[in-house]
């Protein structure tokens, strides 16, 4: 029974939800897994009174939740606890987990610092802040792409998409923009809106990708990036929740079918001024200026920032001419073979959507990138490139850093990603992420044998 004691939030939450068993006291590591405690609601108050704790490192673990002991954290630091609590305003429901609720939490800064230096949410709420002196707040939404698949591999080990409900239908077939599709996996597609309405995730629309069984919700606009890659976080376990209670599972991977379509992470970024004017705004004195500046400057950092975009190694199978992935660095206006895209509308909607990073992409750090370029653009004063019309994904830039190993050592070595990340943050997320592709590299696959036996 809750205490008169207890927390505020706690208390207006078991009294409109009595029958709650389970607080889940959540947040999110390096690959963007949901990781905290569970507590049994006897104990829930204790996450407001004394917060949560667990080892500091765990948003530097990686995709098998593995320390690599970066930057001595870890093994070398004794692996010390970091207490977090929760954030207000997120108490809310777990749909697909009967009688559970949910929290998200974060970390207190140790003693004396801002915030811990290698945890990609305070990373991302330093930079954000860059924009205040210049009178500026970004407004940000997420787009994000993902697969409802079978759960069960095949004879070789392989993943396939979910079998529609249509008997004889091709799982494979594509029908984008398909309303029978959205039909056909109409029950999965309504319980994720249930739950992101349950957990105040701004979804809006949601409509069938390219892919068989691949599926883009559209999350909406926020003055808050923080908040919007949260959202996007809360909106990836959301799907994998619903889809296990569906009876099937979610992927985010980039690019989980050789033959099919990727999925990405797209980030719409626009920023406005003191009074809420929209500063890209054609039709204001300096739109197109600011706007051109903002793209120079996505530009300018791109190839620093790759590595971030694409985490992984299955991340850089995306990248590929004619596939509307973005090659290159290209921008354009209503063109979707760019970059950088500028969606049809402008006036007080004009905005950059940014089309580079793949679906598992931590982000709190894509958008902490995606703002770091368009600072660096707006504060050195860059020009663009000129836009792009037609297929301007044809051919790809050969100086783009498209395989995972390049990205990282151009990750590493960048000054500019230095400045805005943190000083110590580009060279340990290269580190975590050699060290998983090492791992990764360390078995044998079974097209070895085909090849070279």
């Amino acid at each position: 029974m809750p205490a008169s004691s207890d927390p505020p939030e706690l208390l207006a939450y078991l009294a409109r939800h009595p029958a709650t068993r389970f607080v889940d006291a959540v947040m999110f590591d390096l690959c963007g897994t949901p990781i905290g405690k569970r507590y049994p609601v006897r104990d829930a108050a204790k996450i407001w009174s004394g917060g949560v704790a667990f080892c500091a490192g765990i948003t530097t673990l990686d995709a098998l939740g593995a320390c690599w002991d970066v930057n001595g954290i870890g093994f070398s630091d004794g692996d010390p606890d970091a207490t977090s609590y929760p954030i207000p305003g997120t108490l809310a429901p777990v749909p697909w987990a009967a009688d559970t609720a949910q929290v998200l939490i974060a970390p207190a800064a140790p003693e004396g610092q801002g915030g811990w230096w290698f945890d990609p949410r305070h990373i991302l709420a330093q930079v954000a802040e860059r924009f205040r002196p210049l009178g500026l707040t970004p407004v940000v939404a997420c787009e994000l792409e993902f697969y409802l698949v079978d759960p069960a591999r095949d004879a070789a080990g392989l993943i396939r998409p979910a079998m529609p409900a249509r008997l004889g239908r091709d799982p494979a077939a594509p029908r984008v923009l398909a309303f029978d599709k959205l039909d056909e996996f109409a029950s999965v597609l309504a319980d994720i809106d249930a739950a992101c309405i349950a957990q105040g995730v701004p979804a809006g629309a949601a409509t069938a990708e390219y892919g068989g069984g691949q599926f883009e919700v559209n999350l909406g606009h926020l003055p808050d990036p923080v908040l919007a890659a949260d959202h996007a976080l809360m909106l990836r376990r959301i799907v994998k929740g619903v889809a296990q209670a569906h009876g099937l599972d979610a992927t985010f991977m980039s690019k989980p079918f050789a033959e099919q379509s990727g999925s990405g992470l797209h980030i719409h970024v626009s920023l406005v001024d003191g009074a809420g004017r929209n500063v890209f705004d054609e039709t204001g004195p300096e739109g197109d200026r600011l706007l051109g500046h903002a793209i120079a400057g996505l530009q300018a950092t791109t190839h620093d920032a790759m590595a971030i975009f694409a985490p992984n190694l299955n991340a850089y199978r995306r990248f590929a001419p004619n596939q509307f992935v973005p090659v290159n660095t290209s921008w354009g206006v209503n063109n979707r073979s760019v970059s950088f895209r500028i969606p049809a509308g402008g006036g007080a909607a004009r905005r950059i959507e940014h089309r580079i990073a793949g679906a598992e992409a931590n982000p709190h750090l894509v958008m902490a990138a995606v703002l770091a370029g368009l600072h660096h653009g707006l504060t050195a004063g860059l020009s663009p490139t000129p836009p792009s019309t037609g297929n301007a994904g044809e051919e790809a830039d050969p100086a783009m850093p498209l395989k995972l190993w390049t990205a990282l050592d151009r990750l590493e070595a960048s000054v500019l990603m230095a400045d805005y990340l943190g000083p110590r943050y580009p060279a340990a997320y290269a580190a975590i992420k050699r060290s998983e592709f090492e791992a990764f590299m360390a078995q044998v696959f079974s097209r070895e044998y085909d090849w070279y036996l």
